[in-house]
């Protein structure tokens, strides 16, 4: 597993505490005091905080984790620092990055998405570069999504575009959050029904998994 031989964790920008591992000592920090009230009363402690102040002692834990949060804070840099300073023995990081081969929905459906994503996440060379730069040797790998993925992330449902159109799913997805997904959610809907969707994606339908992307990153102090 990525967090290794690691006893005690924090998970930065934590949110509600799907990621967290149950395995493992957890102290959560997430600034959003609306998902700190929607935490599990069985999830990890969690603490008001941003990743670029880290709200603990230096080297308090084995590890630090982020996962799909990069992209929310307001200087990557710092907050990577910050992961560093905490952890005594490794920094575990889920991400994306843009330069990965077009995703049908945010190429064909809502290309806004698209466009903001790439201003907000680093490229692979420059995840890699400011990773070196702010903690040390980088290893990372390539996170396939299965077709069946039970998480509820912007490309989780790959495989099956008509649970895009269920208002409860994109609810739990930050992308549609800022946009106006009407239009293309009636396009898609509209392509769906008339089988061109099918017809345009249909190799995909005989995939397990997909590479759409997701990068697991780990760094050792």
């Amino acid at each position: 597993m990525a967090l290794g031989d690691a006893e005690s964790v924090v998970n930065v920008g934590a949110g509600t505490g799907s990621y967290e591992p149950r395995e493992r000592r957890v102290i959560a920090v997430e600034p959003s005091e609306t998902m700190i009230r929607q935490r599990s009363p069985e999830a990890a402690p969690c603490v008001r905080g941003w990743a670029e102040a880290l709200p603990l002692e230096t080297g308090s834990v084995d590890a630090a984790l982020a996962i799909l949060t990069v992209h929310h804070w307001s200087d990557v840099e710092d907050g990577f620092r910050e992961m560093a300073r905490v952890a005594r023995k490794r920094v575990v990081v889920l991400t994306w990055v843009p330069d990965c081969a077009a995703f049908w929905l945010t190429e064909d459906y809502f290309p806004e998405i698209a466009e903001h994503d790439r201003t907000v996440f680093p490229g692979d060379a420059a995840l890699r570069t400011l990773l070196e730069r702010t903690i040390g040797r980088v290893r990372m790998s390539p996170v396939p999504i299965p077709h069946d993925c039970i998480d509820g992330f912007l490309c989780a449902y790959w495989r099956r575009p008509e649970a895009y159109l269920c208002p409860e799913r994109r609810s739990a997805i930050s992308s549609f959050a800022r946009i106006d997904a009407g239009p293309g959610l009636a396009r898609l809907g509209a392509d769906l029904s008339s089988g061109r969707w099918l017809e345009k994606n249909g190799a995909l339908t005989e995939l397990d998994a997909l590479d759409l992307g997701y990068r697991l990153v780990c760094c050792d102090l």
